[in-house]
């Protein structure tokens, strides 16, 4: 869901990716996103493309072939980061836990230990297949002394939950613009640390992809502005507008919201005979994921839920495919009525009241 002002910002007239009025724009984007991710990091840009763009992008630029890579996996978006990686020619290390679960920071460290040439760790800080989310300030501590570079997938969490960088050693982290961040889907935030861009410019090697190459990228966000690709205007000025919404709602309050919100969910839910797929501690605020009832199927309830009450949650993804209902509250839709129209709803599918 996007708020009112989002949608009506994408109405503004068009201006070209070189126009001076849009290159203020631009860099009024990259401060507003050094801010929601919390670093001073100059190389802090919108990826003119999806959240996937700017997964890519985040291991195209620091791996070679031969380099090796620890990657967590605990969901269906690890192993397409660890699937990246494999395609640069990398060699990756996995470090495997169940759906769900999260990767404990002595693993990492066996791992490091096991692996000491690793030149980068990769975790997803919360798993969207999931629901979980993965702590990261022990194990930036720990990749930091061993000298790797630490990534870190925000896609479902910048904008609605503390990522903290800097303070994390957080050397990549990217997100979208579509979920907390409350844009439209289309471009991919990503911040790259002093470390990470020397990684960059210092590999023997050109970056495989052309278009995801931060070398080139840098010039055009960067004072030079040299022509690059033709960024999409409109989502730059959807993004600006949104992200001017987070920075003027306050930070710590919007963090607040999402949380207030998505634990009224949970216990809805819970009323209705649900069961969270999360272990307490470890759950997204702003993406609940629950196992049916007995007897009641995800994908039937998921199908009356958008034709009878206009509602739409998403099912599981990969072994989770058909057994859980994936609940976003993001950004502008973290709201109570939504909870208690989306209960409500509920409860008339399955004929019962909240406990």
């Amino acid at each position: 869901m996007l708020a009112p002002g989002v949608l009506s910002s994408m109405t503004a007239p068009m201006l070209g990716h070189l126009d001076p009025a849009f290159l203020a724009i631009m860099d009024d984007n990259q401060s507003l996103l050094r801010q929601v991710f919390d670093t001073t990091n100059r190389l802090t840009v919108p990826i003119s493309g999806t959240g996937s763009a700017a997964m890519e992008t985040s291991v195209v630029n620091v791996l070679e072939a031969e380099d090796e890579i620890i990657v967590g996996i605990a969901g269906y978006f690890g192993e397409r980061l660890a699937e990246m990686a494999r395609r640069c020619g990398a060699r990756v290390h996995e470090v495997r836990e169940a759906a769900g679960r999260t990767i404990p920071p002595e693993k990492i460290e066996k791992a490091l230990g096991d692996h000491p040439k690793a030149k980068a760790v990769a975790l997803i800080h919360a798993e969207t297949s999931t629901g979980a989310c993965q702590p990261l300030e022990e194990v930036g501590q720990l990749v930091r002394r061993h000298g790797s570079l630490f990534i870190v997938d925000a896609v479902t969490s910048l904008g609605g939950m503390p990522i903290n960088v800097d303070a994390n050693h957080i050397d990549i982290c990217y997100s979208c613009s579509q979920k907390c961040l409350g844009a439209p889907p289309g471009l991919g935030p990503i911040t790259l640390s002093e470390r990470a861009t020397h990684a960059a410019r210092e590999r023997s090697t050109p970056v495989q992809s052309w278009y995801l190459d931060m070398a080139l990228l840098t010039k055009y966000w960067g004072s030079e502005r040299t022509y690059h690709h033709t960024a999409p205007v409109t989502m730059n000025y959807a993004l600006n507008a949104a992200l001017h919404l987070a920075v003027g709602e306050g930070l710590a309050q919007r963090y607040e919201r999402h949380k207030r919100v998505g634990e009224l969910l949970e216990q809805g839910l819970e009323g209705l005979g649900f069961r969270l797929f999360v272990d307490a501690g470890h759950r997204l605020p702003m993406l609940t994921v629950v196992e049916c009832p007995p007897r009641v199927d995800a994908e039937t309830l998921r199908k009356r839920l958008l034709q009878e009450y206009s509602i739409e949650v998403a099912g599981g993804l990969g072994e989770q495919r058909g057994k859980l209902l994936r609940i976003g509250l993001m950004g502008y839709g973290a709201q109570e009525r939504n909870v208690q129209y989306l209960l409500y709803a509920l409860g008339k599918l399955l004929d019962r009241k909240p406990a």
